[in-house]
């Protein structure tokens, strides 16, 4: 089942509003990350820490799964299919690991807001290089599934394949039907 063009169109508008977002938001808690553990003035280090968790709440999260829904949306409703092809498969797959490991790491988030939060903390104490290396392999990671939407390398699962046969073979029995 395929969509018509209108909504295809407003699902791919979707999909890449949401996950160049989640891109972009990623980018911003990679410069955040990198004040915190850069600034030499104590509130800065601790307001960049402070606003990282709500931040993701509100941002990171939603995004997340703004672009898993919507990838999985398109995916169903365009020839591609959600497991013909082992690109959109690993872009599912990516999607998913980056979003359970995002819901994960917002422990980590809560965790450094309330080391922050407290004005008796030493400010090596709440400095904290992790969000830089999170950010930077989520940034990796996205950048990943961007390659693979653009270049859709070849190869079809054989799932892929088993509707690609059982779809030509329609076509020949309409074929032969309308010669009669």
């Amino acid at each position: 089942m395929t969509m018509t063009p209108h909504p295809r169109k407003i699902a791919l508008i979707a999909h890449v509003a949401s996950t160049v977002g989640w891109l972009g938001a990623v980018l911003v808690f990679l410069a955040l990350a990198v004040i915190g553990v850069t600034s030499e003035d104590a509130q800065t280090v601790r307001g960049a820490y402070l606003v990282m968790e709500p931040a993701a709440w509100f941002v990171l999260v939603p995004l997340a799964f703004a672009s898993l829904l919507t990838g999985i949306v398109q995916s169903l409703g365009t020839p591609w299919g959600l497991f013909r092809h082992y690109w959109v498969v690993f872009k599912l797959l990516i999607t998913v690991v980056a979003t359970v490991v995002l819901l994960l790491y917002m422990e980590t988030f809560r965790y450094m807001a309330d080391v922050a939060a407290d004005p008796r903390a030493d400010l090596d104490v709440v400095r904290n290089s992790s969000p830089v290396f999170h950010a930077m392999l989520a940034l990796l990671v996205l950048f990943v599934a961007m390659v693979l939407a653009v270049f859709k390398p070849r190869g079809m699962t054989p799932y892929g394949h088993r509707k690609q046969h059982d779809l030509r073979r329609n076509q020949r029995e309409q074929r032969t039907a309308s010669v009669r």
